[in-house]
Order: C-alpha cells, then sequence, then structure tokens
C-alpha cells in the first residue's frame, strides 16, 4: 500500500503542476469559469491527498480475544472497479473514487461523460507519468452501452456511479440482481431556510453563490429557498436579486457559464413557463441571456428567481439542474421542515441563523444527510464522507462516495482467528504453574483468567 500511495502521491504534484492546464480543459469542454474550474481540480486534488494517508487510515486491527487466541482483520483490494461519473464536475467526482480505489490495491476502469471526455484523458497521462503501470488505470467512453457492459462483466467486482437519481436507481437495481457491490448517487432537491435572525448579507451572497454557482449544475446546488417571517425577509430577497442580477455572462472568473446542452436548456426553460404560466411571478428572468446571446454559441440561461404561491409548484418539488431559484414565503419553522421533509430527494439542507439554538433545532429535523449552517453548500470535506441519504432518491446501493465509506466500499475485511498449540516443555509447564504465594484474602488462591500484567 505504501508504495501505490507513493505513487499517488506524485500523481497529487502533477496535479498541482498542471493544474492551469487542466482547469482549461474543464472551461473548454464543461463551460464552467475558469475560476470554479481551478476549484474543480483543487477540491479533487484534495481527495488524492487523502488517498495518500491510507497507509495510516486503512490498517487492520490485532487482538487476543481469549487466553490464547488472537484475532486481526486485514483488508485486501476487491479487484477489478467500474467507475461512472457525470459532466458537471469533469476532475473532482472521479477523483472521489479513482484515488481511493488504486491506493487500496484495486484496478479501475473509469467511464467519464460522454460530454466531458478531454478531462480525463488528460489525467490518464498523468497517471502513467506518477508510475502507475498500464493497466491499472483505465478509461472507457461511450453512453448506456458501456455502462451495462461495465456492470455485466464477471471481472467488474464493484460499481460507483453518480448522475440523475432515475439513472442511479437502475445501476444499483442491476448491480443487485448480480449480487454485485454498488454505491450510485443520484439527484438532489436541496432547501435553504432563512430565519429573520440571519445575517442578511452573508446569507444572501452564499445564497446567490449555491444557487448560481457552476450555472446551477451541481447535486449540492440550492434549488428552493424558504423564508420564514414573512415580509421581514424582504430585505434579504432583495439583497439576493441585486447580487444575481449583477453576474455576467462568460467563463472569465466571476462569470457564469453557460449550461451544458440543449437537452438541459430545454428542461430548465420549461420548468421556467410552467411556473410563469401557474402564477409564479418570475422576479428575476435568466431566459433574457438567450436572447442577447443566440448565435454565439452555447446554452446560455442566466440566474433565474421565482416566486412562488404554491409549494406544490413542479419547480419547487422536481430536480431542475440549472440557475433557477424557488422562493416560497413561509409562517413558522414547522411549515418550512414539513415542506423540507416532504421531498423525495435527500441529499443537503442549510439553515440560515444567528442563533445556535434556531441551528441545533433544524438540523436534528432536517431530512438528508449533508447539512449547513450558514453554509448553502455543505459538502463535507475529508476525512469526512460524501453521500445523501439512504431511502431516499439521493442514494442508492452502499456506503458513502468519500472518506472511510469508501475505503470500506473498495476492501474487503478479511478475518483471522488463531491458536497456537501450547508447548510441551518443562520450562513452559513450570512458568504456567500458578505461584503460591500469589493468595488473596482469607488464603484463597487467586487465579488469574484475564492476564493481567504486573499483579501485585
Amino acid at each position: 500500500m505504501k508504495s501505490r500511495a507513493a505513487m499517488m502521491l506524485k500523481f497529487h504534484g502533477l496535479v498541482e503542476s498542471h493544474k492551469h492546464e487542466l482547469a482549461k480543459l474543464i472551461v473548454m469542454e464543461n463551460g464552467k469559469n475558469y475560476t470554479e474550474a481551478l476549484a474543480d481540480v483543487a477540491k479533487g486534488n484534495e481527495t488524492v491527498e487523502y488517498a495518500c494517508s491510507l497507509p495510516q487510515m486503512a490498517q487492520g486491527k490485532i487482538l487476543e480475544v481469549s487466553r490464547g487466541v488472537m484475532c486481526q482483520d486485514k483488508r485486501v483490494p476487491l479487484g477489478v472497479v467500474a467507475c461512472i461519473v457525470p459532466f458537471n464536475f469533469p476532475f473532482m467526482v472521479p477523483m472521489w473514487t479513482v484515488p481511493i480505489a488504486l491506493v487500496m490495491g484495486n484496478c479501475v476502469v473509469l467511464k467519464p461523460s460522454e460530454k466531458v471526455p478531454l478531462t480525463m484523458y488528460r489525467v490518464a497521462e498523468l497517471m502513467i507519468e506518477a508510475g502507475f503501470p498500464k493497466g491499472v488505470f483505465n478509461m472507457v467512453n461511450g453512453s448506456v452501452e458501456a455502462v451495462n457492459a461495465l456492470i455485466d462483466h464477471k471481472e467488474v467486482r464493484a460499481v460507483t456511479f453518480v448522475g440523475s437519481s432515475p439513472v442511479a436507481k437502475i445501476v444499483s437495481s442491476r448491480c443487485q440482481a448480480l449480487n454485485k457491490r454498488c454505491t450510485a448517487l443520484g439527484g438532489a432537491k436541496n432547501h435553504l431556510i432563512a430565519l429573520p435572525d440571519c445575517e442578511v448579507e452573508s446569507a444572501a451572497r452564499d445564497i446567490v453563490v449555491s444557487f448560481a454557482g457552476c450555472s446551477g449544475q451541481r447535486c449540492m446546488a440550492a434549488s428552493v429557498l424558504l423564508l420564514v417571517g414573512g415580509e421581514k425577509q424582504d430585505k434579504l430577497l432583495d439583497i439576493v436579486m441585486k447580487k444575481a442580477a449583477a453576474l455576467r455572462a462568460g467563463t472569465d472568473a466571476g462569470c457564469m457559464g453557460p449550461v451544458i446542452d440543449k437537452n438541459s436548456s430545454k428542461k430548465i426553460l420549461s420548468y421556467i413557463a410552467d411556473a410563469e404560466k401557474g402564477g409564479a411571478t418570475i422576479l428575476l428572468d435568466g431566459r433574457r441571456w438567450m436572447e442577447s446571446h443566440e448565435g454565439k454559441g452555447g446554452e446560455w440561461i442566466g440566474p433565474t428567481i421565482i416566486k412562488h404561491n404554491s409549494r406544490f409548484d413542479k419547480a419547487v418539488k422536481d430536480e431542475i439542474f440549472g440557475p433557477v431559484l424557488s422562493v416560497v414565503s413561509v409562517q413558522s419553522w414547522n411549515e418550512a421542515i414539513d415542506i423540507e421533509n416532504s421531498n423525495p430527494f435527500g441529499n443537503a439542507a442549510c439553515i440560515y441563523t444567528s442563533n445556535g439554538g434556531h441551528a441545533e433545532w433544524f438540523t436534528s429535523r432536517f431530512r438528508a444527510s449533508m447539512l449547513g449552517v450558514n453554509i448553502g453548500i455543505p459538502v463535507p470535506r475529508e476525512p469526512f464522507s460524501f453521500g445523501g441519504l439512504y431511502g431516499t432518491y439521493s442514494k442508492y446501493g452502499d456506503q458513502d462516495i468519500t472518506g472511510d465509506g469508501a475505503i470500506e466500499f473498495f476492501s474487503n475485511r478479511i478475518k483471522i482467528s488463531t491458536r497456537w498449540p501450547s508447548p510441551q516443555t518443562d520450562e513452559f509447564r513450570a512458568n504456567n504453574v500458578v505461584d503460591a504465594s500469589m493468595n488473596g484474602c482469607n488464603g484463597h488462591l487467586v487465579t488469574d483468567h484475564a492476564n493481567f500484567n504486573g499483579r501485585i
């Protein structure tokens, strides 16, 4: 394992020295702005760094469980594992799984999104430069046929998937039918709840970053803002609108890029149109970006803020995966929690407040697995693991996808119990005779069945 970690450490350095090259590839094929692309690389390299520590994190245990009986466990690699990743983070999401799988001793077949294959192609070259033998890290391109072939292949021992909920469910079910280990992360509908005591300026800034950053194309993005307190929250909403309206289209630092493709833009536009038709108010209309960028290439939809009259609007309930924020005013904490709890996803939720007791009330009632207090994108950082809540549309299969969940996922625990015959020698017998002078009170002989050391 130390030799594999040494290769990964070299790869970590190569990623750092080539980060600008990788970021440019991400901008070109994904459309993120340059700052977001650099962050994509940096966040992915954090998991690489964590993988370098696995010789200290993944060691087994040994214990004398009874007199003369030793029990130990050790981790052994699974063999070949497949990692199927989405388009939205061309470097970071593959790095959730690949480094940990490799350092644990597995060989990896990665299927990048057919929409963004170039970044990981360059990464494969860096893997070879870092010293990983050919055939250890592999890539296959394609779509449904490639995914099915990987799942069904008898040499593939485990599958990880990140993508939409319907496909995550299909992947998980197909793996389960083959008794094959799988973790499949699906979509999200993340709720932000703002209380009247929140710090307005910082909350507004964080809300805009959460729903509009990366053009809203991330499973941790905010999509519903619940304002508790009615008119008291008008100031917060006004500042959110002003900050969102100030965003400019482009891929330079501080700008907002296009969505990934035509199918994505059609879906986003349909939800905006449906909300408008149903009586919702479009406070900020991102459709204007399409008009101003017509004929210039790319699918441009600006940040969009919708004020809903009903919590049951489609845009409030469904995952849109774009820069759209649905705003619903509620009168009580319980109403806010009821809306959050009733959605079938379970990825993330956040409470904005200046009161620790208020934060505790909400974090103990949210129905999601990654929670934020004044943090609208509450992504856990290593050594904490990433994954949605079991029993929701956000997570299918086994374990989280990073951290200690990934260590467990990418290895088998082998347990060994050992007892050796006692030596049949005079010296051994003599050393095991209970000393007659070791008497307890009233002269009773003390027998030690628990192997205490240094008994007086």
